[in-house]
């Protein structure tokens, strides 16, 4: 996939059908977050010199403002800070009602992902919900999704 700054739609997947959602494009921040689930991980970026986590991607650390940051591997564990339920069809491959949050990671509160919860129904979902990443492969991609966290 090309780098580029904005979302797009792409074409058909390697089998010939519609990716069930619309793309990111990737640039040198973002990719490692877009990429890493492929090998099970959940990259965001992290500042070398005083631990900050900072997401989205930026090649600074908005804490110390050192320059030494980079992808690092997180629990991929969250608790759901806010959430919506999306009951209009965007896409005819992504089926409704779906649910829209923003997820805080468990190393860092103030890091929220938006992203899909999945695996549960849309009434089931709660703030304070305890989550775990699960990814999706779409084309080169690995969308980081959540579902309900095993055990809690």
């Amino acid at each position: 996939m090309k780098d580029n700054a904005s979302a797009q739609q792409v074409g058909p997947t390697p089998d010939g059908t519609a990716p069930k959602r619309a793309l990111p494009a990737l640039n040198a921040d973002t990719r490692a977050y877009w990429t890493g689930g492929e090998r099970g991980e959940l990259l965001i970026y992290r500042c070398r010199h005083c631990d900050y986590f900072v997401h989205p991607p930026v090649p600074y650390c908005p804490e110390c403002e050192s320059r030494d940051v980079g992808p690092y591997p997180v629990s991929g564990r969250g608790t759901v800070a806010t959430f919506t339920v999306n009951h209009k069809q965007w896409l005819p491959t992504l089926p409704v009602p779906y649910v829209v949050a923003l997820v805080s990671i468990a190393e860092q509160d103030d890091v929220r992902l938006a992203a899909n919860i999945v695996n549960c129904e849309p009434e089931e979902v709660a703030i304070g919900m305890e989550v775990q990443v699960r990814f999706e492969q779409c084309e080169d991609l690995w969308i980081p999704l959540f579902e309900p966290a095993r055990g809690a």
